[in-house]
């Protein structure tokens, strides 16, 4: 088994071996991940924090030691909390990452951060305190920055800032947590998840106070959300079917 280390900021993870195909998710600075298979410009490979698989170009990641591997999935995680910061190499050339980047493994890629990172678990009112800094970002499907996000990726980053653990698709973080009965048993900082007419998780969005919901579709917005599911204040419909309510924390 190999073992590999994001050194760029934002690296795309995809369905098949190719440029052209699907984003599946992003690889953030300093994630690290099990190499499953490795081709000559293409890896697949396994993400430590949510086991989410997908390949990677080859030029894009450092192969690092079990032993390291091993000690930066073990540590507690230390995440930049601003939107945008820097890394230098060992040259002093500036590297920019983004929020939710790992700066635990600047000493094995040999970079220095002077920043101030995030670590440990917080309490669960800041969860929407850390939502709303992603407030506006453009949807985009795979994404997992405040240039572009999925829904499931905006739930998992919010909740990875504040030291939770969620997996990567929303059909998976539906699997998670405890299932409430009615909104009135929320509370800000619930997920709630929303199903197509074959009865598949499409879609989650983290709960407010008020019945309200903020969630990415198209954007990360605020909508109101009932009993029938999310009501886009915009178009003055119904765009999300709820189908349940989960307590993760």
């Amino acid at each position: 088994m190999q073992y590999g280390l994001c050194h760029l900021s934002i690296v795309a993870l995809r369905q098949e071996p190719s440029d052209r195909s699907e984003l599946t998710s992003q690889i953030l600075y300093g994630e690290s991940f099990k190499v499953l298979e490795h081709r000559k410009s293409w890896s697949r490979i396994r993400l430590s924090f949510d086991g989410y698989e997908g390949w990677v170009d080859n030029k894009q990641f450092q192969f690092i030691e079990k032993s390291e591997y091993v000690q930066l999935s073990s540590a507690r995680e230390l995440l930049c909390y601003d939107l945008v910061n820097f890394i230098a190499n060992h040259n002093q050339h500036l590297h920019p990452i983004v929020m939710g980047s790992l700066v635990n493994p600047c000493k094995v890629l040999n970079h220095t951060f002077d920043g101030e990172g995030m670590a440990g678990a917080k309490d669960k009112t800041k969860l929407i305190e850390t939502a709303l800094l992603y407030l506006n970002t453009p949807y985009l499907w795979g994404g997992k920055t405040p240039f572009g996000i999925d829904c499931s990726g905006f739930t998992q980053m919010v909740y990875r800032l504040n030291g939770f653990k969620l997996l990567r698709d929303a059909s998976q973080q539906a699997t998670q947590g405890e299932a409430l009965s009615f909104i009135e048993e929320s509370e800000a900082g619930d997920l709630a998840f929303f199903d197509n007419n074959e009865g598949d998780i499409i879609h989650v969005g983290i709960i407010m106070e008020n019945h309200h919901i903020i969630h990415a579709h198209g954007k990360v917005r605020i909508d109101r959300i009932d009993h029938s599911g999310i009501y886009n204040v915009d178009t003055k419909t119904h765009s999300h079917k709820l189908r349940v309510i989960k307590s993760i924390v």
